[in-house]
């Protein structure tokens, strides 16, 4: 009797989404010799609503992936100080624990994507991925539209890094992100000159962040709820004029420069997370896993930490070292443990930013030593304890 032929999967990973998490995924992966697709429903380069505040912990992670920022011909501003300014005028600032660095979404994707190709990816833009299926022998199905022209692949693995929107029927369960709708935007301005620090305006209904990033422009972007920004205006400098009336420092440093055009971008409604999200029917990564508030300033970090769990979590399976169970568990256990208390952290800070007595900081600040630079390092990942597999 003649054995069944064997389907040999067209890919061995599918990585559902190509900003940072997405991207440093897949460059992994392929540089372990494995098919790897990489699909976005966005066209790239392209702007993104983004603090674009690079961390010291995310320029040690790019480096363990072999990427050096200076190397690329990119010159991200460098920032070593954090200054937040209250509606009323009072200030804190604080020394960063390290220096960071500013360089927007837009030269930052397109040096990851550069770099994913070059390690064996392809890369599919302007896909939309309408539906994924998991079939009797735990491969992969997902089904996409490209170009008006439909496109199914069969894989060994996915990874979700769609950031907060799911593709079609992916299960979500119920608690995992908070009732309040944010709004998020973000736009590019020149003209307005940015010391090396970050800057940080607290208003009504959220806060606006101002930060240096390359060729001289500053990124603003800003986190405010929805009801705030209601009535304020469609286009993005609309409603950053909008939250600058309620802080007046902010309203004058937004009057020293002018929007660069094209780089407005905004997203709505979008939900913080109360519990990391690890796993649907396949791991997720970077937004999809955590949606933490903007104010830590460490998004890139944990787009950057959870591609390197994820990445090195699945190829464990994919070489066969583990089971299915073994991956699901596995990640979804050191997931858990990473990003559990960060975020716990980050929304007891969100719930004192959004405070009507956050007029009284600075005062605070003065009378406890150290409690501004406390509010800077408690929000940040804590140091790798092992180098990962890369």
């Amino acid at each position: 009797m003649s054995r069944p032929s064997v389907r040999i999967p067209q890919y061995d990973v599918v990585v559902i989404g190509a900003g940072i998490a997405g991207s440093t995924c897949a460059l992994q992966l392929a540089g372990h010799g494995y098919r790897t697709l990489l699909l976005d429903r966005q066209e790239f380069p392209r702007h993104k609503t983004c603090g674009e505040f690079m961390s010291p912990e995310s320029r040690e992670m790019l480096e363990l992936l072999g990427i050096q920022l200076e190397d690329q011909g990119i010159k991200p501003s460098m920032m070593d100080r954090a200054r937040i300014i209250m509606p009323q005028g009072g200030e804190i600032e604080a020394g960063l624990p390290g220096q960071a660095r500013g360089i927007s979404r837009y030269e930052l994707d397109r040096l990851l994507h550069a770099k994913a190709v070059a390690a064996g990816t392809e890369l599919a833009t302007r896909t939309v991925v309408t539906g994924i299926r998991q079939l009797k022998d735990r491969s992969y199905e997902v089904d996409t539209l490209q170009s008006g022209e439909k496109i199914r692949y069969h894989t060994r693995t996915v990874i979700g890094a769609f950031g907060t929107k799911k593709p079609r029927g992916t299960p979500t369960m119920p608690g995992m992100r908070d009732d309040q709708v944010y709004v998020g935007v973000k736009s590019h301005f020149s003209g307005i000159e940015v010391p090396s620090r970050v800057e940080l305006y607290f208003c009504e209904g959220g806060y606006v962040g101002i930060s240096p990033i390359e060729h001289g422009k500053a990124n603003i972007a800003a986190l405010l709820t929805l009801e705030t920004v209601q009535g304020s205006g469609t286009s993005v400098p609309d409603i950053l004029q909008a939250a600058a009336r309620t802080n007046p420092k902010l309203a004058s440093r937004l009057a020293e420069g002018a929007p660069v055009p094209d780089t407005q971008v905004s997203i709505a409604p979008l939900h913080l997370s109360n519990v990391p999200e690890p796993w649907s029917q396949y791991p997720h990564i970077g937004d999809a896993l955590l949606m933490i508030p903007p104010l830590c300033g460490d998004g890139m970090s944990i787009a950057l930490r959870s591609s390197l769990l994820g990445a090195r979590w699945t190829e464990h399976y994919l070489s066969g070292e583990i089971r299915y169970e073994d991956w699901q568990r596995g990640y979804e256990l050191e997931a858990n443990q990473e990003f559990t208390q960060l975020l716990r952290r980050a929304r007891r800070f969100q719930k004192l930013a959004f405070a009507r007595t956050n007029r009284f900081y600075p005062g605070l600040a003065r009378l406890v030593p150290g409690l501004a630079q406390y509010v800077v390092k408690a929000t940040r990942l804590s140091e790798m304890k092992t180098v990962p597999r890369v």
